[in-house]
Formats: structure tokens, sequence, C-alpha cells
């Protein structure tokens, strides 16, 4: 087993990935590789934005809200079909369904009606206009993802689709497989699909949609939860024996495909995270992250060598080192300016040894975790993710290092949450060690 471990905000309306510190927040937000029913998701990976800049509906965070008209779907009529042309007679018939082949010469078509009570959010990697967030394949530790050359990408081009109640509690429900633009869904004869029980059918996506809720919601008390595969009518089973194997893992009745806050969505080459709005209301926000940097700035940390005053450069240059930028040894947590000494072979040109302590291990410099989502608490910025160098509050660190995020179609890692960046190191993160100013 590889792993089992709108547009106006207001009440009810649904947020999916997208940060606010305003009270009037979506329902759900997806963040993130990473959606007010009050709601939001972010794709992990983004430190606040893509690195070309968010554009349309391909952006680092989006946020649900809930829509003018309802546009939600649930399952009504089912036909059996013996011949392909009586199958894509009743698909095109204008309605949203499902189509299950099962041989050559059998298919089921479930047909799915107008639900006034629910509004049906999609993403996937298509750029159709059925999808509402497109996400594309994370390369860790890149900074500029868009330039990246992706030779062939392991996310659906109809992911998943999100189903979130217009009426209170708002409940976002999470589905694998996504409608394409003639309304359907496909699973052909080789995909992973089974008639339950109770007569309906159901399916796997080629690649799978993984979820985790994490125990004891997304605070400074949580813990990492286990991973599960939702089925594409919304049945949470345990993960397959590989990704894409043709034998489904086994029913767990005691879940359901509910989000939650903090929940994570993989999707077999990026991976989101959901915030719900009262889970964001609780979140450090933008301004109170910049507050922090001003004020480990003001403080004036000094370079224990150089003497130089260190400052940790503007959100909006978080990509350009610059001269006054930290760096730290990140096998002791040491922080330095930068110097060109220590090198303690040709090969490895990232390996220094700290002229405090002597320790060897990667110097980097520092970069401030910009993305108020991924936060589990408000506190100071004092821990970095090794060996990337990104640096958050101790609690926040400590929880991404532990949470083990699908890698590939066989492994899972912990990685930074603002790369994506796999970890290392024997606690996957450092604390880091400042010198105040000698005057």
């Amino acid at each position: 087993m590889w792993g089992d471990g709108g547009k106006n905000g207001g009440d009810g309306d649904f947020k999916l990935a997208q940060l606010t510190g305003s009270r009037s927040m979506p329902a759900a937000q997806l963040q993130g590789s990473w959606v007010e029913v009050d709601s939001s998701e972010s794709v992990i990976m983004y430190n606040g934005a893509l690195p070309n800049g968010d554009r349309g509906r391909r952006k680092s965070r989006f946020a649900l809200y809930k829509r003018p008209k309802a546009n939600g779907v649930k399952p009504s009529t089912v036909h059996v079909i013996s011949t392909p042309q009586a199958s894509k007679a009743i698909s095109c018939k204008g309605q949203h369904s499902i189509s299950y082949t099962l041989s050559r010469n059998q298919t089921v078509v479930v047909e799915y009606t107008h639900d006034k009570d629910t509004d049906m959010f999609q993403v996937g990697r298509s750029t159709e206009s059925p999808i509402d967030f497109v996400v594309t394949d994370t390369i860790s530790g890149s900074q500029n993802n868009d330039e990246a050359q992706i030779t062939q990408s392991t996310i659906s081009r109809f992911a998943c689709r999100i189903v979130c109640d217009r009426n209170e509690p708002y409940t976002a429900r999470i589905f694998a497989a996504g409608f394409d633009s003639s309304k359907n869904i496909f699973l052909g004869v080789s995909a992973a699909k089974w008639k339950n029980p109770d007569g309906h059918m159901d399916g796997l996506t080629t690649n799978g949609v993984l979820v985790m809720h994490p125990r004891g919601g997304f605070t400074e008390e949580s813990q990492p939860g286990v991973w599960r595969e939702i089925s594409v009518c919304g049945d949470v089973y345990t993960l397959r024996e590989t990704r894409s194997a043709q034998q489904r893992g086994k029913l767990v009745e005691s879940e359901t495909n509910v989000l939650q806050d903090g929940s994570l969505i993989d999707l077999c080459g990026a991976t989101l995270l959901w915030r719900t709005a009262d889970g964001l209301f609780h979140t450090p926000t933008q301004k109170h992250i910049e507050a922090l940097r001003q004020e480990i700035n003001a403080a004036r940390p000094q370079c224990p060598v150089g003497l130089n005053t260190l400052a940790f450069p503007s959100i909006n240059r978080k990509e350009v080192v610059e001269e006054k930028q930290p760096w730290a040894y990140l096998s002791c947590g040491h922080v330095h300016g930068y110097h060109n000494w220590g090198h303690r072979s040709d090969t490895e040109a990232n390996e220094r040894e700290c002229p405090m302590c002597r320790t060897v291990g990667p110097y980097v410099p520092l970069w401030l975790g910009c993305e108020a989502g991924f936060y589990v608490d408000a506190g100071p910025p004092t821990h970095a993710f090794t060996p990337c160098g990104h640096v958050c509050s101790e609690k926040s660190a400590k929880y991404w290092s532990q949470i083990p995020l699908p890698h590939g179609t066989h492994a899972f890692h912990a990685a930074c949450p603002f790369c994506a960046t796999q970890l290392v190191g024997e606690q996957n993160c450092v604390k880091l060690i400042f010198q105040g100013p000698i005057d």
C-alpha cells in the first residue's frame, strides 16, 4: 500500500482559496504546489501569488462565493444502455450526466438534474469554461513555475468538483471528476468502477482525488489526519495499492466527503488547502505578517561576523536577494549576512561551516512565508524550513513538517507549503538564532 497514512461576499457566500483580512470573507478558500459557505482554497507552493502573477481563473488562491443563481446538480434517472449510439444520444440531451462504460456492449448513464439548493465549483487543468479554477502542476522549489516544462501533466483536465449548500450551515462536499463542456463525465472501460449494494454506480478517476482532514482542525493543536480517496459520487475509500490501480480501496463508512477547515486536497500534481470563512477569520492577515516583518527589522538583527544590520525584504520583493537579506546555517540556525567563506568542498557549493559553532550544513537566504492561509497561529516568524529557508511561526513550521504530502504516484514526504521543496533534516525545520545590535 503506497499510503494510508458570485460576486459579492456576505452571509452564505462561498470562497475558495482567497485570503482576506476583512470580515466579509468568502465561505471557503483553496490555497496552495497547495476556496463564504464562507470558504477558500490555496495551492501548496505559491507564496502569496503565482510567479508571473495571478491571472483570471489561474491563480494561487481561489475564493468561492454564493452564486447569483444555483448551478448545482443531483442524480436523477439511470439508464442501462447496450449500444454506443444510444449512450451518446442520452449524454447529448443537454443535461449533466455520468457515463460508466462496463463493456463494449453495456454502459450505465446516470442523468443529473438541477439542484436549487447547491452551488457547484469545478477544479482542473483544463482552461475550458466549465472549470472555475485552473490548476497546473507544482514544480518543487520552482520560483518560475509558469516557465517550467511539464512533459506530461498528471492532473486531470476535469479533476474534481466542490458542491456547497446555499443554506446554513453551508456545508461543502468534494467529489472526484468534473463535468466537461458537454456536461458529461465519462468513465471508460479501463477506469475503476463498480455497482454499490444499494444499486448506484460509482468509480474513481485515473490518478485519483485524495483528501486529508487534520485532526483537531486547522489550529495550533492540529495533527495530521489520514489520506483517503474520494470517489466520483463522494464516498470515502482507503488508498489504492498504487495511485492508478484498478482495484479500489476499502469503503470508510465512518468518514464523509465534507470539507473541513485545513482539509488538504491532492490532485496528483498539485495540492490544495481548503480554508473556511470562520477559519480565515481567526488566521493572521497579510497586514499582521507585514507587521511581524517590520518588528523583526526594527530590532536591527546583525550579522555576528560582519556586524552589518540585516533586514527581511518587503513582501513585494520576496524573490529578489537583497544586500541586507538574512542568511542562515540550517544545521544550527545561526543567522548571518551573506559571506563567501566557509566552503567545505568544491562539489557541495551550498555546504558551509558556521563560523559561530563550526556546524556544517546548508547556508541559504531566508524568506518570510507570505501566504497567511498556511499559518496555524499568529506567532512570530522564528523557524525556517530546511533546506529552502522559508520562515514562519514555530507552530506552523512544526505542523507542516509532519504533514506527509503525496509525491508522484507512489510516495509521501513533508514539504514546505510556500515552495513545495521536500524537507530534510532531523526536524525538517530549525529555530533561528538572531544576534541583536551590539550597541
